[in-house]
């Protein structure tokens, strides 16, 4: 791992996860995406690891992050493809290549919702996903890549 204090995790969002706290409250809850990067910027920071949020409506731009992510020797990816979890095979293509662990993360739980949404491209580049815990996933994500990485947490 690198040094702690200065070791960063990229936490990518993608499609509409701007909209958090408006769009479909009673599928997402009410919490914003500033809700979501505070979450995880104090869930890094007990690591000593540094959070780094990104959110984009466009596939090529959560690529360049990833790519970003293996130039600046990020030690983790989160990542809300949201939409995209479903449909892009270019986004699992970036992950699979930077070869940085990675957690994926949905809000609702994928699985009791429409049938096209089950299967994941982004999960299948991840070595753990998970989905219907709300925003508080993200901490459950945090706190499973430290362990993976071996990062512990600070007193």
């Amino acid at each position: 791992m690198a040094e702690a204090s200065t070791a960063t995790i990229y936490v990518l969002n993608g499609p509409n996860l701007n909209m958090l706290g408006t769009r479909e409250p009673e599928t997402y809850g009410h919490a914003k995406l500033a809700d979501v990067e505070k979450l995880c910027a104090e869930t890094a920071t007990q690591f000593g690891l540094k959070a780094d949020c990104r959110q984009s409506n466009r596939e090529g731009e959560l690529i360049d992050f990833i790519h970003e992510a293996h130039a600046s020797k990020a030690v983790g990816i989160i990542i809300n493809a949201g939409g995209y979890s479903h449909t892009s095979i270019a986004l699992h293509d970036a992950l699979v290549a930077v070869k940085i662990p990675t957690v994926e993360v949905h809000i609702s739980n994928i699985h009791a919702r429409e049938s096209f949404r089950h299967h994941s491209f982004t999960a299948k580049a991840a070595f753990a996903s998970l989905c219907g815990f709300g925003i508080d996933g993200y901490r459950l994500a945090i706190n499973g890549l430290a362990a993976k990485i071996g990062a512990k947490a600070k007193t």
